[in-house]
């Protein structure tokens, strides 16, 4: 197993530089990383870094608290991927979640789906940490009505990352067709393995070289 093409080699910090950037997709470029995963004010550059490498470019929509409207997310979606995105990583309005406002989350996915329609991957970031069981269930199911083509664990921004119960749980929901991200917290071989084990099929990491390092 190539453990680093199933990495999103990941640099979402506020405080990230250029320089920090440029290290990613050089890094991304040498380990054959998935993708680099970046906020949307990078994209351009990270798709002239990537261009012809094979890594894909991933950015996050609506990050990393998933509040903004239905319009705004679309509108970020529809800008990264006019830049080069080729997968967008969403976060659901989790709220609206929690009070059982389930077809406005439908409609939010589905307006991210809408927009990147063959031209780019849709995960939808859950946030497991602050949901119940049933919640992460039912935003699993949202996810995959919608058409997105993965179910993501969580931001790392928040106050838990991925397990590997929640991903056997999100595994079991949505079927063995569609992708699950793994993400927050992942920082060694043995962690990873445990998420793609209980069924992850990407990992989300700022970590991916200390990941690989170990094989």
């Amino acid at each position: 197993m190539n453990i680093a093409k199933m990495i999103d080699h990941t640099e979402l910090k506020p405080d990230a530089t250029k320089e920090q950037i440029l290290k990613l997709t050089d890094e991304a470029k040498k380990y054959g990383f998935a993708s680099v995963c970046v906020n949307p004010r990078w994209t351009k550059l990270v798709t002239q870094e990537l261009k012809d490498s094979g890594v894909s470019v991933c950015v996050v929509i609506g990050f990393p608290l998933g509040a903004t409207t239905t319009k705004t997310k679309a509108f970020e979606a529809k800008g990264a991927i006019k830049n080069g995105a080729t997968e967008v990583d969403m976060v659901i309005s989790i709220g609206d979640l929690k009070d059982k406002n389930y077809i406005y989350v439908e409609q939010d996915i589905k307006a991210i789906v809408a927009v990147a329609k063959g031209k780019a991957l849709v995960k939808v970031i859950i946030e497991t940490c602050l949901l119940t069981e049933e919640e992460k269930i039912k935003a699993c199911e949202l996810a995959k009505r919608a058409g997105a083509d993965f179910v993501k664990t969580s931001t790392g921004f928040s106050k838990g990352g991925a397990t590997a119960t929640d991903i056997e749980l999100m595994r079991k929901t949505v079927g063995k067709d569609m992708g699950i991200k793994a993400s927050g917290g992942i920082h060694t071989k043995e962690e990873a393995m445990e998420m793609i084990e209980a069924g992850a099929t990407r990992i989300g990491a700022s970590a991916g070289i200390a990941i690989i390092s170990e094989e």
